[in-house]
């Protein structure tokens, strides 16, 4: 079965920067996040950043102050997130996201888990250990901060068919096939070269979590102060322990 971590090296970590816009776009969309969140450090700025990919979440925390581990299991993300990463304050572990609490011994002021992140668990029962050991790692008062799309409702028929990003030599397209519990992202990628167009495809599973589900399991981890918003079909969710 296909593995989120084979899905990002035979597919995705090529063209990630370039389906959200370009790195500096990235990177500009969560400078605003930030800043429109009021994310800013006030206490012991350790921040941890799961699933944090080429940094996109990552850069825009430590320009702010922050102390930032990084966590993701993709190695050329991680290299690229090094090579911007100037000298500002960041350690890149690659590992599992679910370990994050065996690399930073002291409380941690904000952990954030963004961009369908969260889905990329394997089950419910991962999603719940995950609530439950950042509620233990973050300091009083600190935050976690999620951002995900709710899968819960079933697309059908064409509706399934998703353009996601093309230009004159990269053509994204996505194919979701609803399953109880997961969703089958397949993705299909064709790429121009000197013989016409290469086809590169590979499919993962994403979790299907309603908003209401993560509202609830975040209070039954502790978490007593939730704000939720949804726009443009992503929902953010801030979680004060």
């Amino acid at each position: 079965m296909a593995t989120v971590e084979d899905h990002y090296e035979n597919v995705l970590s090529e063209i990630y920067s370039w389906m959200f816009g370009g790195f500096e776009s990235g990177i500009q969309r969560n400078v605003e996040f930030i800043e429109r969140h009021n994310l800013v450090p006030a206490q012991s700025k350790i921040a941890i950043d799961l699933g944090a990919g080429c940094g996109f979440q990552t850069i825009p925390l430590a320009s702010k102050g922050y102390s930032v581990t990084a966590i993701d299991f993709d190695a050329s993300l991680l290299d690229e997130l090094k090579a911007n990463s100037g000298n500002l304050t960041i350690q890149c572990i690659r590992d599992d996201l679910i370990n994050f609490n065996e690399y930073v011994a002291a409380d941690i002021e904000l952990i954030v888990c963004m961009t369908d992140t969260l889905l990329h668990l394997d089950s419910k029962e991962k999603v719940d250990l995950l609530f439950s050991k950042a509620f233990s790692a973050l300091e009083a008062r600190g935050r976690l901060v999620i951002t995900y799309r709710d899968l819960s409702c079933e697309l059908t028929d064409t509706d399934r068919i998703l353009p996601v990003k093309s230009d004159e030599n990269t053509i994204f397209t996505c194919f979701l096939e609803y399953e109880r519990e997961t969703v089958k992202v397949n993705d299909i990628v064709y790429k121009k070269s000197d013989n016409g167009w290469d086809l590169f495809k590979s499919f993962y599973r994403k979790l299907r979590l309603s908003n209401k589900w993560v509202l609830e399991h975040l209070s039954l981890a502790g978490f007593n102060a939730i704000s939720s918003n949804t726009e443009n079909g992503v929902t953010t969710v801030i979680a004060t322990k």
